[in-house]
């Protein structure tokens, strides 16, 4: 592949130069927090093209961070699943993640919002374990985003399971929670508590639900490190 190099035998040139390329850590840690899809890592960085998102996962199979597994010929799926040389990158993504917690102010954090990204990482933190053992649907509305942009949905099966909807699946609605999506960003960030924010949230249905929001909500892997910026 041919690509800038910094020329230096160091080892830490030498894994930048794989893993410091545009997009990449990015990249790396949707794979690491479990999606093995296409369509599923795309949902995990939203604003890189999918063409540039073939070409870095090429590379990352070519470097032997990941292998490439047919799942169904017929319909030519293909999963990613990292290999040792890539499960060894889980804790090089934990410490950026720590890192950028602890010494990134949030108004920088904050100045990158969105929605979908949001959604799809908090469906899959989302602790089940408080919510009742059935079929349980949460809808969330962004009172400031546009009508087509403004709705999520997530269903949680009675197995744990849970799916995130761009549109209403039909089922009856157990909780709906409106909000800013800055409000959301911060507590699924860790920088503010659903008390904390209570003004800001309308949420309407199970009552039981509702209280144990900040519980099962789930949120962000780094949310729990200290910060040492405002």
């Amino acid at each position: 592949m041919a690509h800038s190099s910094y020329r230096q035998f160091c080892p830490v040139a030498m894994a930048a130069e794989i893993l410091c390329r545009r997009w990449m850590m990015l990249v790396i840690r949707e794979l690491v927090a479990g999606s093995t899809r296409f369509n599923d890592l795309r949902r995990g960085v939203p604003k890189m093209s999918r063409s540039l998102l073939a070409t870095r996962l090429r590379e990352l199979e070519d470097y032997g961070v990941i292998e490439r597994h047919v799942v169904s010929h017929q319909s030519a799926v293909h999963e990613y699943r990292l290999t040792d040389a890539g499960r060894d990158l889980l804790p090089v993504v934990e410490a950026v993640g720590n890192w950028g917690q602890k010494w990134v102010e949030s108004r920088v954090s904050l100045d990158n919002l969105d929605a979908s990204l949001l959604m799809w990482d908090m469906h899959r933190n989302l602790d089940p374990s408080p919510l009742p053992k059935r079929r349980v649907l949460i809808q969330f509305t962004f009172n400031d985003l546009s009508p087509r942009q403004a709705n999520y949905w997530l269903v949680v099966m009675p197995s744990g399971d849970v799916d995130l909807c761009r549109d209403d699946p039909g089922f009856e609605l157990d909780l709906l929670i409106t909000t800013d999506l800055r409000s959301m960003t911060m507590i699924w960030m860790g920088l503010a508590k659903v008390a904390d924010l209570r003004e800001r949230l309308s949420i309407d249905g199970d009552t039981e639900m509702a209280a144990q929001m900040q519980t099962w909500l789930g949120l962000s892997p780094f949310a729990r490190v200290e910060r040492k910026v405002s």
